[in-house]
């Protein structure tokens, strides 16, 4: 709850929990606990932080866990929130064409969980918005997230 230091520790020691465990051989079991969706947990927590650092090294990493030998995206959606992480991180230095074509990508992904997506869409559209208001790739990424979220029926999210 905002206390980066205790959240850092306890994603380090679920870490090493889950590394003492053996490899599960059916991790997409249900009530299985799945160890390469903890670099999604650990990216999702430090983007939160605003780690941009850690969130883009485990963005990354999800990122290839997500992707098959061949190329294919295995975990679509896994890999499209890691790149709008990518997109947040790659914002605050302030390379807003980076952050921008990186979001494009992750959104025209064949979504399942739309939802989930577009609240990590909507963190990084407040943001660029906010330190580019005046850009007009930040304001094209806004409109392509309202043209997005008008396909939803997810009443959550404030644009």
């Amino acid at each position: 709850m905002g206390d980066a230091s205790l959240v850092r520790d306890s994603l380090d020691a679920g870490r090493a929990r889950l590394d003492r465990l053996p490899r599960p051989d059916h991790p997409e079991h249900h009530f299985i606990i799945d160890p390469d969706k903890w670099d999604f947990y650990e990216m999702d927590a430090y983007r939160l932080l605003g780690d941009d650092e850690r969130a883009a090294s485990h963005a990354r990493s999800v990122i290839g866990i997500s992707t098959g030998p061949d190329g294919t995206e295995i975990s679509p959606m896994r890999a499209a929130e890691a790149r709008l992480t990518l997109e947040v991180a790659a914002a605050h230095p302030g390379d807003i064409d980076e952050a921008v074509g990186m979001g494009t990508t992750a959104l025209a992904v064949d979504r399942k969980s739309l939802p989930s997506l577009l609240l990590v869409a909507n963190e990084l559209d407040k943001g660029l918005r906010s330190r580019y208001p005046r850009e007009t790739a930040s304001r094209d990424f806004h409109e392509q997230i309202l043209t997005t979220a008008r396909g939803t029926t997810t009443p959550d999210l404030t644009f």
